[in-house]
């Protein structure tokens, strides 16, 4: 968070900062003026040399799409309460918060510790991806992609406080057996309280389609 410093107060109640132009030689206050402007000027063109370059536009590849896709899908799961397609999206070997001491390990047992985040009658979680990122193009390691994105959490009980939570998840997908991606590992950043502007952005960053080239 950006730290503010205390600006010190300007003196105006010596009689000689009443009138500096009144002891000044004709012509130097335009002259101080003309001096004022091109520092100005110097230093705006300062600050916009130093302000950082835009970020880089994210542009995937069709296999990278292709993730993309499918972790809206998980997502989607979520949102419709749909326990069948979530477990659809669980690869048998799954592992969930992978960073964790005890991870959940296993579709059934990860599908079963979810089971009341899918039936979303306590709270809803949302999530989407904005960066996928394959590990190779050819062979095994063409087969894996890591997926990024933020996640936001309301609890729908009464009075909550906080409603919304702000995250992020990361999660490992492979290309499973039967030509479908599924997720293998998963995990994330423990979520904070969340301000409406930071729930606007969550919603207002959603995207639909895949960012190709």
């Amino acid at each position: 968070m950006p730290n503010h410093a205390n600006a010190a107060p300007v003196q105006t109640h010596s009689p000689h900062a009443r009138s500096p132009q009144a002891r000044s030689p004709a012509g130097r206050p335009a002259l101080r003026v003309l001096i004022g402007s091109a520092l100005a000027m110097s230093l705006s063109a300062a600050l916009a040399a130093e302000a950082p370059p835009p970020a880089p536009q994210v542009v995937l590849s069709a296999d990278e799409c292709a993730v993309w896709t499918r972790e809206l899908g998980f997502a989607r799961s979520v949102a419709e309460n749909d326990a069948t397609a979530f477990a659809e999206h669980l690869h048998a070997d799954a592992t969930f918060g992978a960073s964790q001491p005890e991870p959940t390990r296993g579709r059934d047992a990860v599908a079963k510790r979810w089971a009341r985040i899918v039936e979303g009658k306590r709270g809803k979680l949302s999530w989407y991806p904005t960066r996928v990122t394959i590990a190779g193009n050819a062979g095994a390691v063409g087969e894996i992609a890591w997926s990024s994105g933020p996640s936001l959490y309301e609890d729908l009980t009464e009075g909550a406080d906080p409603r919304y939570a702000i995250g992020a998840f990361h999660s490992v997908w492979v290309h499973d057996a039967d030509g479908v991606w599924r997720v293998l590992f998963d995990d994330g950043v423990e979520q904070v309280r969340a301000s409406e502007a930071d729930v606007a952005a969550f919603h207002a960053g959603r995207r639909e389609t895949c960012p190709s080239g």
